[in-house]
């Protein structure tokens, strides 16, 4: 069988009562750990039981203190000690507490320390991020106000129509131009009729019949 986890996101007043339930079902404390992010630490409560790893998440721990859960899972305590030294996360009420001393580090909570490397690449990921949301925002923008585009016709030249007709029998050739020729004079009566409406509508005189006196 294949080992599953699920993540949950908790708040700090949940902890007493997660270890409690967890206690209650039976699953196994596997770890407590601290990453360092921008907002702060997350620590993470890992259970398992069967083949599910349950893993719990306080985000964003700065000033605040967290709930020891050693009373309930004694195994708690070097994990807790280790947040504490590595990453300056307090807990209270610690059965086991080796204030401070768990590591013999260089420098107070070094896995917050953020080198100019991991600087430099958290802000080009931020960037990064930012620059796909805002492809993504403007290309859903333009989808929503997408116009219908715009229908194309291919305009025949003469040659074109020439050479069109060539390849037809006689027949069909004679009705073709038949068939232009009904379109050219329909199109001129068009045009026509648009010229004598704009020139009614300006007060200008229509144009006189030929050989009208």
């Amino acid at each position: 069988m294949s080992l599953s986890s699920t993540f949950t996101d908790i708040s700090i007043d949940e902890v007493t009562p997660l270890a409690a339930r967890m206690r209650e079902e039976g699953q196994r404390m596997v770890q407590i750990f601290g990453t360092n992010t921008e907002d702060g630490i997350d620590v993470t409560y890992s259970f398992l039981l069967d083949q599910t790893l349950s893993n719990y998440r306080v985000r964003g721990v700065k000033d605040q203190v967290l709930p020891s859960i050693q009373g309930v899972f004694l195994a708690a305590f070097p994990f807790e000690n280790e947040c504490h030294d590595l990453f300056g996360v307090e807990f209270s009420d610690m059965v086991i507490d080796f204030e401070g001393s768990f590591y013999d580090v260089s420098a107070p909570t070094p896995m917050t320390i953020v080198s100019p490397e991991q600087k430099a690449a958290r802000e080009k990921a931020r960037k990064i991020a930012a620059a796909k949301a805002a492809k993504a925002a403007k290309a859903a923008a333009e989808k929503t106000v997408a116009p219908e585009p715009a229908s194309t016709r291919t305009t025949l030249t003469e040659e074109d129509i020439e050479a069109k007709i060539a390849t037809m029998d006689p027949a069909r050739a004679a009705k073709f131009r038949a068939a232009l020729e009904a379109k050219a004079l329909r199109e001129a009566k068009e045009q026509q009729a648009a010229v004598e409406k704009i020139k009614e509508s300006s007060g200008m005189p229509a144009a006189e019949s030929e050989g009208e006196e």
